[in-house]
């Protein structure tokens, strides 16, 4: 095996002559249907889902009224990779999307990891909306007097997990009318489920019950599934915009004050949920081969839905940090939630079915995204040949869309929606890194054929360090204890729910028999995360006590390898913008998709180093398959497919 045939690639030329030999004869051809106001459509679809029904209250909490700029950061970070997507779409208008791309930009190998990437991406993105819709879907349900038993309405994960914490907390002197109300209903479904010997049957199915109406329904057609999503787009914008016209008359502008009560540290820290609220436009670039124009609707379809979507999120966050104070906005149902406190019941069951169909559109894009991916790899010879089998009928990827059914379902029984949603976060920021990056590496080559729509050139050349030294500016003056905590690596002191779920029986007892020593008062108050609780809010007060506590250093602080490991992906985000500098100064790179390689980039690191090991263990199994399989059956190897 050759080095230099890992990065084999395919040209633009041959990719159009095979989609023109495909159309023309029929074989693995899509239908076309879609036009520039469908895939607007689609897009929103995709996006306005678990961020604007979900994710908008906890970022709130954190951020603040200043929400909205991170909102603003993270439409600007798709933005530019969208630019990116626009470009190569133009330029290679076929099913595939950042896979394809790669292929053409980068060789096969890279192609490979990006197409194994963007599997997890769609699969995860699955998982997590089917979830997400369940959760709602069992809430309308609950407001109607109809009670589903916990354990079929709650993955596996989530209650086993929830049911150590639970249970830890209440040996800590909780009360479970006390707990969290995510943790009661772990306790109480890990609790009441069957069991077979030691395994409790914890799954669930509501889930399971809208991936395959939704699988069912992609698989009959693109026409069908476009009028479906058309239909539901209509229904959630007239919500969303019924909401904004009911809350403006509600809002209170003293609850603007303090806008940013966190500072940039809090609007930062909601980072990763915020972008999650954007995922699914990139989605829209997987049905290229099904456009009627590819090259003029593609482009347009991204800008349009990143628009409209970016200014109904921050009017709709504006509204509700108005509405009530950013600090009760921590709940999965915020906008629920802020009718309910104002007594507009009326508008919180209205909102109820809202979310339930915005999911619903979500998981339509998402399932349509996957199928299409398997089958621009199996025309590859990456992927055996039926992944590539198109329904005579229906014209759609029959046998990749069912395996996508299978692959989303069954995950959807047990996993937990935090892992699933940061997951498929990292998988989609790989993909968006990539796409800037070989727009980039495209951007001087001479004999590539360019589309309709060119990303517009401005030089980095002296842009990029400037940028680059005025973050640095930035960091060592406004925000110099951070920095220089981040890089020493200062140990950091543990949260109160940290510590008291990290002790044993004896420890707890331990504890709470010296809070009460300390002030006899606190007898009154067995809940030992409480007690902790009321020190917390003085950072001073709080690290005098937690250093008396009678337990072992690991448990009151993060310190050494333990806190710096979290700080690795920092660090590689650091390193590897040093190089784009260096590089954007030699080679006069294109600003608007090394902007979109930094930003996207940086989410990238914003993410937990678990989540990066994960993903790294994800792409060590597509690799094994990759040299297992693909490589020998690849096309570009002269091989047929086995």
């Amino acid at each position: 095996m050759l080095f230099s045939s890992l990065f084999r690639k395919k040209s633009v030329h041959d990719i159009l002559k095979q989609v023109e030999k495909n159309e023309s004869d029929g074989h693995h051809a899509l239908g076309k249907h879609l036009t520039t106001r469908d895939l607007t459509a689609f897009g929103i679809a995709a996006i306005i889902g678990a961020g604007i029904f979900s994710t908008i209250g906890k970022a709130s909490a954190d951020g603040g009224p200043a929400v909205i700029f991170l909102f603003l950061f993270t439409a600007l970070a798709c933005g530019f990779a969208a630019f990116a997507y626009a470009e190569f779409a133009s330029m290679v208008p076929v099913s595939g999307s950042a896979y394809t791309y790669s292929y053409v930009a980068f060789g096969e190998i890279i192609a490979w990891i990006i197409g194994w990437a963007l599997i997890m991406e769609y699969a995860i993105g699955n998982i997590t909306v089917a979830i997400s819709w369940s959760d709602y879907f069992t809430g309308l349900l609950e407001s109607m007097n109809i009670h589903l038993p916990q354990y079929i309405q709650m993955d596996y994960l989530t209650a086993s997990n929830g049911f150590k914490d639970a249970t830890a907390l209440m040996q800590g002197g909780k009360t479970f009318e006390n707990l969290d109300e995510g943790l009661q209903h772990a306790y109480t479904a890990w609790t009441s489920a069957p069991t077979i010997e030691s395994f409790h049957l914890v799954a669930d199915l509501p889930a399971l019950l809208i991936i395959i109406i939704i699988t069912a329904l992609v698989y009959r057609g693109m026409k069908e599934s476009r009028n479906a999503s058309n239909l539901m787009v209509v229904v959630k914008l007239c919500i969303i915009l019924l909401v904004i016209a009911v809350g403006i008359f509600y809002v209170d502008t003293e609850n603007w004050h303090p806008f940013a009560p966190n500072g940039i540290g809090g609007v930062l820290k909601g980072v990763s949920a915020v972008f999650f609220a954007y995922i699914g436009f990139d989605a829209i670039s997987t049905t290229a081969e099904e456009c009627k124009n590819p090259q003029r609707d593609l482009p347009r379809g991204m800008m349009w839905a990143i628009i409209v979507c970016t200014i109904l999120y921050i009017v709709i966050a504006l509204v509700l940090t108005g509405m009530v104070s950013y600090s009760e906005l921590n709940v999965g149902d915020p906008l629920a939630f802020v009718f309910d406190k104002l007594n507009l019941k009326w508008m919180s069951g209205i909102i109820a079915v809202s979310a339930v169909v915005a999911m619903a559109s979500v998981l339509l894009v998402f399932q349509m995204g996957q199928p299409r991916i398997w089958m621009s790899m199996s025309r590859d010879g990456l992927l055996p040949k039926r992944y590539s089998r198109v329904h005579p009928k229906y014209k759609t990827p029959s046998y990749a869309t069912i395996v996508t059914g299978f692959v989303v379902a069954v995950p959807a029984l047990f996993l937990n929606l935090t892992m699933v949603t940061d997951l498929c976060s990292i998988g989609t920021l790989f993909a968006f890194v990539l796409v800037c990056a070989g727009v980039l590496v495209l951007q001087n080559k001479p004999d590539i054929p360019r589309g309709k729509f060119k990303t517009p050139y401005i030089n980095a050349k002296f842009i990029a360090p400037i940028l680059l030294l005025v973050g640095l500016t930035f960091a060592f003056t406004y925000n110099k204890k951070a920095t220089m905590d981040f890089i020493t690596n200062e140990k950091q002191i543990n949260a109160p729910e940290d510590i008291v779920t990290s002790l044993d029986a004896i420890q707890t007892k331990s504890v709470t028999n010296f809070l009460i020593a300390k002030n006899p008062k606190h007898a009154e108050n067995a809940d030992l995360e409480a007690l902790l609780s009321d020190y917390h809010n003085d950072e001073t007060t709080y690290k005098a006590l937690i250093d008396e506590l009678p337990i072992s250093e690991n448990q009151k602080y993060q310190s050494g390898f333990a806190l710096f490991q979290h700080k690795i992906p920092m660090w590689i985000f650091m390193i590897v913008l040093l190089g784009l500098v260096l590089w954007a100064y030699r080679s006069n790179l294109s600003l608007i998709p090394l902007l979109g390689l930094v930003s996207c980039l940086y989410m990238m690191a914003e993410l937990s180093v678990w989540n990066w090991i994960y993903f790294t263990i994800w792409l060590l199994i597509g690799l094994s398959i990759y040299f297992g399989f693909s490589y020998k059956n690849s096309k570009l190897n002269g091989q047929s497919v086995g």
